[in-house]
């Protein structure tokens, strides 16, 4: 171990033992972002890019159970995603797959899909549905995958849920519209019967959410941080908690 490694490893410590898991997050949004740039930076393949960021996610659930998250939301496949030219978008649903069938394989995590399954390749929809079903009983880590996600698809169909739900019933349209409220369109979302996120961080340095979890974002905190997601430590997640735990959360008030 070098010095530099040496350092590093006592800050981390030093930041970590700060931290009151108490005032920790319960469920916390991550946009990874910046993969195409660091692989541009490293000098590397847009696919090996993608790769160093799906090799990252397993890391990452690893802190937050450390630190009592109990619910992770990932945004790895946007809705805007799907009109990357063939040659790379291809390729990025196979890492995908691959991604999600690994974190179902260890057993550790219960995988959730959020997003627009009936847009996504068959293969990769039923990648997702079997991640879903062998995670089913595990007790651990709630890990939502949003693939083809975006936050007014979210919101439309949750809509379009609601008033076939009511179809089904018979209810008429002005009935329908008597009773629609906050609460009944959030029974229809993606992440129905979870908490909001507590804190949304997003890698590479972009400062915007581009639609990501557009409803249920509305009381949470943000933490912009610098570095491309392949590239993103254990201290950088440990920064964002301290800054969270630093914040007094107002709710509007």
């Amino acid at each position: 171990m070098n010095l530099r490694d040496l350092v590093y490893r006592l800050y981390a410590r030093r930041v970590e033992s700060r931290l009151d898991q108490a005032q920790s997050p319960k469920h916390i949004g991550v946009i990874l972002d910046g993969n195409r740039r660091w692989a541009k930076a490293a000098k590397s393949t847009t696919e090996q890019g993608h790769r160093a960021g799906a090799d990252k996610i397993g890391e990452m659930l690893g802190w937050c159970e450390e630190t009592g998250v109990e619910v992770v939301t990932l945004w790895l496949l946007s809705t805007d995603n799907l009109h990357r030219p063939a040659e790379e978008l291809s390729p990025l649903l196979g890492i995908i797959e691959d991604a999600v069938t690994g974190l179902a394989e260890t057993g550790r995590w219960r995988v959730h899909h959020v997003g627009a399954m009936d847009l996504l390749p068959g293969h990769t929809q039923q990648v997702l549905k079997q991640a879903e079903e062998v995670t089913d009983g595990v007790k651990g880590l709630l890990v939502n995958v949003a693939v083809c996600y975006g936050g007014r698809q979210e919101i439309a169909d949750a809509v379009r849920s609601l008033l076939r739900d009511h179809a089904t019933r018979g209810t008429s349209v002005e009935d329908i519209a008597e009773v629609l409220d906050i609460d009944h369109i959030a029974e229809h979302l993606y992440t129905r019967g979870q908490p909001d996120p507590d804190l949304i961080i997003r890698t590479s340095g972009e400062q915007r959410l581009s639609g990501f979890m557009l409803w249920q974002s509305a009381h949470s905190e943000y933490y912009f941080c610098e570095v491309f997601w392949p590239a993103f430590r254990k201290v950088d997640f440990l920064r964002a908690l301290r800054d969270y735990t630093a914040r007094h959360r107002r709710y509007g008030n």
